[in-house]
């Protein structure tokens, strides 16, 4: 996942005009009751268009997976009969991504989008970041705990799923609280400049490596998670009944592991190794690496309900 809001620099060197009109006063703007500036000769208007198709495939893509959420969520909630401890890790993954989406929606359509906003950085857009990335993070703890929860049922025959249970509760919200309860006021105390704490906080800085951390590591545990646990499925499937079979029972088991490895990679958030590294700014690889991981950050969840 991206750590970047679509806030890349778009002004170039250029001539900034205020129009005088006969009266000699500047000619003013009634609907944001303030003198009108041109600015159109210092924007890549080029960049900016494809800055806003970016974020409209992360709309739509959040749309998409919020509406698949909640009915995914829906049907949990209302069939009582499924639920036990696998499901209710589901269910606060599901939670936790439905939040994230709803936000990310929020922020796009009252801070992204709208330029006072960001110049008047008021409290309440700073709080949204902070709140937004709390969820954000929340979504790869949980991917964490659904690694740990499928590795420790699969490889530990005897445990007790409460305890379990609540260990994941603790460690799926507990994680992103702590990371941004140290985020915030160390940005906010440390912080120098405009970039580091003006424009809603939109502006990649230092202070960013605080969120990454608790991510990095997710990733890095649920590859050794997914590694371990296509192991042990090989195992199992391979002493199943399918060896008792025709000579297509190797084939077999490893089309199943296949399909099961193609289920968690997305589960445990390994499709994001797909856009780890961003690349420089006018590279020309930077567009397709934005679209990639527009879609890859705000569908991921529409594969798995699927």
């Amino acid at each position: 996942m991206s750590f970047k809001f679509a806030s890349k620099q778009l002004f170039v060197t250029g001539l900034v005009f205020y129009k005088c009109e006969k009266d000699g006063e500047w000619n003013f703007n009634e609907q944001f009751n303030k003198s009108w500036v041109n600015y159109t000769t210092c924007i890549n208007i080029e960049d900016f268009e494809f800055r806003q198709q970016i974020i409209l495939i992360y709309c739509v893509g959040y749309g998409v997976s919020l509406v698949a959420l909640l009915v995914s969520l829906a049907l949990l909630t209302y069939f009582k009969s499924l639920r036990c401890a696998r499901i209710t890790v589901h269910m606060n993954l599901f939670s936790s991504f439905a939040m994230n989406n709803f936000l990310w929606l929020l922020w796009y359509s009252l801070v992204v989008n709208d330029q006072d906003v960001l110049h008047e950085n008021k409290l309440w857009c700073r709080v949204l970041h902070v709140v937004l990335f709390t969820f954000l993070i929340s979504n790869y703890s949980w991917m964490l705990c659904e690694g740990i929860y499928l590795h420790t049922v699969l490889v530990s025959a005897f445990i007790s799923e409460r305890r379990l249970l609540r260990c994941m509760l603790a460690l799926g919200w507990g994680i992103p609280l702590l990371t941004t309860s140290i985020y915030a006021p160390v940005r906010s105390v440390l912080g120098e400049n405009v970039d580091e704490l003006g424009r809603c906080w939109t502006q990649d800085g230092r202070f960013n490596k605080i969120l990454m951390v608790p991510v990095v590591i997710t990733v890095f545990l649920n590859v050794i998670f997914l590694v371990n646990i296509v192991r042990v499925l090989l195992i199992k499937l391979r002493k199943g009944p399918a060896n008792g079979g025709s000579g297509s029972g190797a084939s077999r088991t490893s089309l199943q592991a296949l399909r099961a490895t193609m289920l968690l990679v997305p589960l445990l958030g390994l499709n994001f190794l797909l856009t780890p590294f961003r690349p420089e700014a006018n590279h020309p690889w930077e567009y397709v690496y934005e679209v990639v991981s527009a879609l890859t950050a705000s569908l991921q969840v529409s594969s798995l309900n699927l």
